[in-house]
């Protein structure tokens, strides 16, 4: 199967997590470990890798946790994707046409390159202030872990009706 890591797909659930709360608004990795139903521990691994590619920030203290380095339309997925699996490519021939002798005159290996530049530019067309507002169910479960008070740093958050999509 071709597909992302486990850890591309907890990534993405981490920042989407973050993207659904008011801007500037920080979170224990705890709580999101709990609400995106994540091992504690990979989330702090992949925080740490999502820091380092300037998608989050971390602070430390009594109003400390993670958020996003920032603002969510200016984050996308394809970023996340970047973050924790390295640059995109189908195939090896991709990204080193010298790890294939036969890539110059290789007709698929043209295929594999033009499906990795589709595929990248689909992912980093999608931003993550609008994946926030994809599900009203799932904005409004986002809006209601952020009224219980562990988010920190930012006004408590009401979305209007209409901007629930």
């Amino acid at each position: 199967m071709l597909g992302i890591s486990r850890q591309t797909d907890y990534a993405a659930r981490v920042v989407l997590h973050l993207a659904c709360l008011a801007p500037g608004a920080r979170v224990p990795l705890a709580d999101i470990a709990k609400h995106r139903m994540l091992p504690l521990d990979f989330v702090r691994r992949i925080v740490g890798d999502l820091v380092k590619a300037g998608i989050l920030m971390t602070s430390r203290g009594s109003g400390g946790g993670v958020s996003l380095a920032r603002p969510a339309g200016d984050i996308s997925l394809g970023e996340v994707v970047e973050a924790t699996e390295g640059s995109m490519a189908l195939n090896h021939c991709v990204s080193d046409r010298r790890v294939c002798p036969l890539a110059a005159s290789c007709p698929v290996q043209s295929v594999w390159v033009d499906a990795t530049q589709v595929l990248s530019d689909y992912l980093a067309s999608v931003r993550f202030d609008a994946l926030a507002l994809r599900s009203e169910g799932h904005q409004a479960s986002h809006l209601r872990v952020q009224a219980t008070g562990r988010v920190r740093g930012a006004k408590r958050c009401a979305a209007p009706k209409d901007a629930l999509v």
